[in-house]
């Protein structure tokens, strides 16, 4: 009987002692477990720490660029508003510049109407007492510039450049020459046409055209005057003005200046 119990508490001890391994190997691999976990749960909360820490400091970045961008912004301003102010000064100067101009025309106006007035009655005048040639283009001239300063739809600065143009034309007319035709009534009373030479505005002269007629203008008689001393010149200056020769010297009646009244 002393056997059997001391081989049943060998078997009892060996199967105690491999329930406790067992049981040790369990524990441990649920050590291990429990480790592994908490392992897995430490490194997801550091990855939402890091992904929070991330976020935090993209979101610090990107409110640091819109800092900065708004700085950069309001300096744009700044420099913008500095020009506009600058702007708007120099544009209130011109203001006053045209109101002062403005009141300053008004004035020049009540005076240059008079001013063109006398300028067209002179040069009227001056045509009238001149040699008479292209006397219906001149006087048209005059009437033109008459129309036109009664005219509302034309500004005062045209007005003005008209007056201008029609002396300059005048002006031109002295150191120039030409050749036309016109019908001239000469002391037989008969009316022909002939070819005339102006030279300048101090001689005016007639041909025929089969050159047997010739004379000049004489302006202190206001009358045309038969002359066949200068035919032959006459006929040269005429080739001349229609270019059909070279310039050359030619001897020409020529009236005596006058004292202007």
């Amino acid at each position: 009987m002393k056997r059997c119990t001391s081989s049943s508490r060998r078997i009892s001890v060996a199967v105690l002692a491999t329930s406790l391994m067992a049981l040790s190997g369990s524990v441990f691999a649920q050590s291990v477990d429990d480790v592994l976990q908490a392992e897995d749960r430490r490194l997801n909360l550091a990855q939402q720490s890091q992904e929070r820490i991330n976020s935090i400091v993209e979101g610090t970045r990107s409110l640091e660029d819109q800092y900065r961008a708004i700085n950069k912004e309001i300096d744009g301003l700044k420099v913008y508003n500095r020009l506009m102010r600058a702007q708007v000064d120099g544009q209130q100067a011109v203001l006053e510049d045209i109101a002062l101009s403005i009141d300053q025309v008004d004035v020049i106006n009540r005076q240059i109407f008079p001013l063109m007035e006398r300028m067209i009655d002179g040069l009227d005048q001056s045509i009238k007492l001149d040699v008479p040639f292209l006397m219906d283009e001149r006087t048209e001239r005059i009437d033109n510039l008459r129309s036109i300063m009664e005219r509302s739809d034309v500004s005062v600065a045209e007005k003005f450049r008209k007056v201008m143009e029609a002396y300059q034309i005048e002006l031109d007319y002295g150191t120039s020459s030409e050749y036309y035709t016109q019908s001239l009534t000469l002391e037989d009373g008969a009316t022909r046409s002939y070819n005339i030479l102006r030279i300048g505005r101090v001689g005016l002269y007639f041909q025929s055209d089969d050159s047997k007629i010739t004379g000049y203008w004489d302006n202190t008689q206001r009358t045309w005057v038969l002359d066949a001393s200068a035919r032959s010149d006459i006929r040269t200056g005429l080739r001349m003005a229609r270019q059909l020769i070279a310039p050359e010297l030619i001897v020409v009646p020529v009236a005596a200046p006058t004292e202007a009244n």
